[in-house]
């Protein structure tokens, strides 16, 4: 396994936050840096025209912080990690557990299924863009941008036309010669509403089993008097036996991962 050291770690963070800059459109990359220039400084400038004004040190690492919050939220929502979060919660809620699993796990278990689902993807931003960046044989602004060639067209491929449709009229935007074309300002929501749309799909369908479950105890305990008995405490079990029987959490891990099967 290859060690980095420490400045290539530094250049590999860099090329991380460099790249969550590029896809929010915030900062445009500049070629000239000032008299000394630092590790930022190469990295992050500000639009001045042809030759661009680099920022200050303070600026910079007051960037580097704010763009290093916002990391982990814009990269899991450019990501498989939303359609998987909401699958499972959905499933929690069916099932008619509140507590169990917890948070913390089912936040865990999403998680590890999407940089399951993202390898492919991760590995080709390794090898085309961030090596070749570490090694000093590629430059920060084509490092980023076959980066986040690579992102856009996993998000690509998981966005409806209709919701690219959407965003590109309320954005005003003319006809796009080819996919490739399509602004990240205009995929990103596409991209989120996409997978939320998709995640609901999956939730209904993994709903229906237990909603029946329940139609059918709440009708017996009708039917039988005992109407001041609550249905949830006796669907519960029930469906948590289905859900055991049938090996729920391998079917539902299984179904998510082949939902982003190319």
């Amino acid at each position: 396994m290859r060690v980095l050291t420490a400045a290539r770690r530094r250049h590999a963070l860099l090329f991380v936050v460099g790249l969550l800059a590029m896809l929010m459109a915030a900062p445009v990359f500049a070629q000239t840096a000032p008299e000394q220039p630092s590790a930022l400084g190469g990295l992050i400038a500000l639009a001045g025209g042809e030759k661009g004004t680099a920022f200050s040190l303070s600026l910079q690492v007051l960037l580097l912080m704010t763009l290093l919050t916002l990391l982990p939220s814009v990269l899991l929502m450019m990501t498989a990690f939303v359609r998987i979060v909401v699958v499972l919660a959905i499933l929690r809620q069916a099932i008619g557990l509140q507590q169990a699993p917890p948070n913390q796990l089912m936040i865990g278990l999403a998680l590890f299924l999407t940089f399951f689902v993202m390898q492919p993807w991760m590995e080709r931003i390794n090898d085309q863009a961030l090596q070749p960046f570490v090694a000093n044989e590629l430059p920060a602004e084509q490092a980023i941008s076959r980066a986040s060639d690579i992102l856009h067209g996993f998000m690509l491929q998981h966005t409806r036309t209709a919701d690219l449709n959407l965003f590109a009229g309320l954005a005003n935007a003319s006809p796009f010669a080819s996919e490739a074309e399509v602004p990240m300002r205009i995929l990103l929501p596409a991209f989120a509403t996409s997978e939320l749309k998709t995640a609901f799909q999956i939730g209904i369908l993994l709903f229906l089993p237990f909603l029946i479950i329940d139609l059918v105890v709440a009708s017996v305990l009708m039917a039988l008097g005992m109407m001041m008995v609550s249905p949830v405490l006796i669907a519960l079990p029930f469906k948590l036996m289905l859900f055991v029987a049938v090996d729920g959490w391998a079917l539902v891990t299984a179904s998510l991962a082949r939902s982003f099967a190319t």
